[in-house]
């Protein structure tokens, strides 16, 4: 029963935190999901049970879905404890969990040595947009013919239908990237794509 009464509280403040988080009246949002300003502020504040059929116009409303309206908060999913995978003098640490929503992965990797410009057949292609910054160092990122030298504090987003490889250039690299699904399969995965 007690997780019951902290969801629906939970479900209460996302609720009015995300009418608030765009200026909304409840009248605003009342017009918006078809309930009157007066059901709308009771649901807000406990004075009325919610039910399902308000709660889907209002999440529609809200630009959010039910299942991220009702989601619970579990705070084991906080906190993300990353483990390290060593390979080819690259060490990476997922920072994302495995199937996270939005399909895109984030990772934090090293590169521990200098890397060589590579020929245009070792250059990877995939479908989609890669995007990294640089903690420490500085980054190769080899862009078909180009060289691009990206600093620490800096960051590149690029096409990945273009040639592409990230190294590192005078000394140990430290990145941050975003990958959607067909960079993760690639960048972090590469035996696997083969």
């Amino acid at each position: 029963m007690t997780q019951e009464v902290e969801l629906d509280g939970l479900v209460r403040e996302r609720i009015r935190g995300l009418r608030l988080a765009r200026g909304w009246s409840l009248d605003a949002l009342a017009a918006r999901c078809y309930l009157s300003p007066s059901t709308l502020s009771r649901i807000e504040t406990g004075h009325r049970r919610i039910a399902l059929d308000q709660l889907v116009p209002i999440a529609r409303a809200l630009g959010t879905t039910l299942d991220q309206l009702v989601e619970s908060v579990d705070d084991d999913d906080v906190v993300i404890r990353p483990q390290r995978d060593e390979a080819s003098g690259v060490t990476t640490w997922l920072l994302t969990r495995e199937g996270a929503p939005h399909g895109v992965t984030v990772a934090k990797m090293r590169i521990a040595a200098p890397t060589r410009p590579v020929g245009r057949a070792e250059l990877g292609v995939h479908p989609g947009r890669d995007w990294f910054t640089v903690l420490s160092g500085t980054a190769r990122l080899q862009l078909g013919e180009r060289t691009i030298l990206v600093e620490a504090g800096d960051a590149a987003e690029f096409s990945t239908m273009v040639p592409h490889a990230v190294g590192a250039h005078d000394g140990p690299v430290e990145i941050l990237v975003i990958l959607d699904h067909d960079g993760e399969r690639v960048h972090l995965h590469p035996a696997a794509h083969r």
